[in-house]
């Protein structure tokens, strides 16, 4: 598989360039792009969330706690969301977990047509809030979140947070 996980530009093609005197000289030990699929059960979810956890130990991506909580949080909810929302028409999903010199990126892709929007959940409800929490703590995280079409006509929707804490 290419790796997608060099420069600086998190975004799915990965096609952003470093500085030339801010780029290694090779490609740093944690680097690199894993994909796994799962069904879209529910028991999908804590084991998405468990590989990605385990993939940046194993890796030594240098993640602060906060950083792999949030990113498990992405998880869970992008997964939750192909759960109930795309399996009946994507029996299957694919997680993703990008790393850069600079950044990580995690993506869930199912086989849905269909664009997902954050709605504005009323108070009283227990749910329907999964993309809001996942746009804010990208947004948070200084990092972006997006979702795409796939050329075989469903979506991707992923996050991209920085390994290095943003000021705000």
């Amino acid at each position: 598989m290419e790796n997608l996980g060099r420069g600086s530009d998190p975004s799915p093609g990965g096609g952003g360039e470093m500085a030339p005197d801010r780029r290694p000289p090779g490609p740093l030990p944690y680097e690199g792009v894993w994909r796994f699929t799962a069904p879209a059960i529910d028991a999908s979810v804590p084991q998405a969330r468990h590989a990605v956890r385990d993939l940046l130990a194993r890796q030594g991506v240098p993640v602060s706690d906060d950083l792999v909580q949030g990113l498990l949080l992405i998880v869970s909810e992008l997964v939750t969301n192909a759960v109930r929302h795309a399996a009946l028409l994507s029996p299957m999903l694919a997680v993703e977990v990008a790393v850069g010199a600079e950044w990580v990126r995690v993506s869930v892709e199912d086989n849905h047509p269909y664009r997902p929007t954050a709605l504005e959940a009323d108070h009283g409800q227990t749910g329907g809030r999964g993309l809001l929490l996942v746009r804010e703590v990208t947004r948070e995280s200084g990092g972006v979140c997006d979702v795409e079409h796939t050329a075989s006509g469903g979506k991707v929707i992923w996050a991209a947070l920085p390994l290095t804490p943003s000021v705000v």
